[in-house]
């Protein structure tokens, strides 16, 4: 078959791009893959960051851009078997033979009851969502049944010995839909410097974080206020350097959502959660925020905490660093878990959704 496959955000590093691109690589094995694209060096941060291998993959001419007519997008579109697009809720006009679209984020402000866009919808053979969460909301706004296929994670623990080390992984962003700490970076860092001002000794909060040159000011204005608390900071590595931290890590933490109206923006919970997962699989325990996609990986007191408050993520903390058994049972718990969300897993979905 031949494949048309587009992401809108493709310059970016984000956990959407590894999605697309590693069904891009699935379906390149039996299939004649594009990638609509005009710039091919903007796929080589994505190679490297996330060890996938796009060499059967090809670009093509954008044709979802501005720079391409309505016309020519329908004509261009005729020559697919299937398109795939990650959409924010919008739906192209096309007339490939299928048409498959991937929503990443809960759409709050989608309105589809015109007829235009009800032709529109007579032309998606399906909608997919990478949680349970995501389903939720789109189910409503389209009013059709969505699939789940969860992000794929790939799996590469390092045995090496373990350290007191609290992790958070995550692109470090000054606005994030619309945001300013959309990540919560600055709400983790000042919740441990708490803990260390309390009386938590020998443990260090290591962040590895992805920086763009446009948030390197900032960035650098924030480690600043850190001076003398055992916090580091690990930017943009590798997926390989990234496996060694999460293999010598103790305690996972995050918290995109805390503080927010998630009723009114519950784009602004963690869709997913793919670094969860990563750490889980190294043996990680995760002490992260009760919402979003987070829910749907950690069972609370199995194989991690879910926690609503600052109070609750610190008392959780605390739990596993003064408890070394509770802290080994738990890691086992975790490990087992995260392998629920394997990349042979997505394979297999992905070639039987849509391959």
């Amino acid at each position: 078959m031949r494949i048309g496959i587009y992401d809108p955000y493709l310059d970016d590093l984000g956990g959407g791009e590894k999605y697309m691109m590693t069904i891009a690589q699935i379906l390149s094995h039996k299939n004649d893959v594009f990638i609509f694209w005009d710039n091919s060096k903007d796929l080589e941060p994505l190679k490297e960051r996330f060890n996938i291998d796009l060499s059967r993959v090809k670009l093509t001419k954008n044709i979802f851009s501005g720079k391409t007519s309505f016309i020519s997008r329908l004509l261009e579109s005729r020559k697919y078997d299937e398109i795939i697009i990650l959409s924010d809720g919008s739906i192209p006009l096309l007339l490939s033979k299928k048409l498959f679209i991937h929503i990443q984020q809960p759409l709050q402000n989608v309105q589809s009851g015109n007829l235009k866009d009800k032709i529109k919808l007579t032309k998606v053979n399906s909608f997919f969502c990478n949680s349970l969460f995501t389903k939720s909301f789109v189910d409503k706004k389209f009013g059709t049944k969505t699939e789940v296929l969860y992000p794929p994670v790939d799996l590469k623990p390092k045995r090496v010995t373990k350290e007191n080390m609290i992790l958070h992984v995550g692109r470090f962003r000054v606005r994030s839909v619309g945001l300013d700490d959309y990540k919560k970076q600055r709400v983790m860092v000042k919740t441990f410097k708490e803990l260390v001002d309390s009386g938590l000794k020998n443990w260090q909060f290591v962040l590895a974080v992805s920086v763009r040159e446009s948030d390197a000011v900032e960035f650098d204005e924030f480690k600043e206020t850190l001076a003398g608390y055992p916090i580091k900071f690990l930017i943009n590595k590798s997926n390989d350097e990234l496996w060694d931290i999460y293999s010598k890590a103790k305690i996972y933490w995050h918290a995109s959502g805390y503080g927010e109206d998630l009723l009114m923006h519950p784009e602004f919970a963690e869709h997913f959660g793919i670094s969860t997962v990563e750490a889980m699989g190294a043996g990680v325990v995760p002490v992260v925020i009760n919402a979003g996609g987070q829910k749907e990986i950690v069972t609370d007191g199995e194989n991690g905490f879910l926690w609503d408050s600052l109070d609750e993520l610190k008392n959780k903390t605390l739990k596993l660093v003064g408890n070394e058994e509770l802290l080994k049972k738990m890691r086992v718990s975790a490990e087992k878990r995260a392998k629920d969300f394997s990349g042979e897993r997505f394979e297999q979905q992905v070639e039987g959704m849509l391959g």
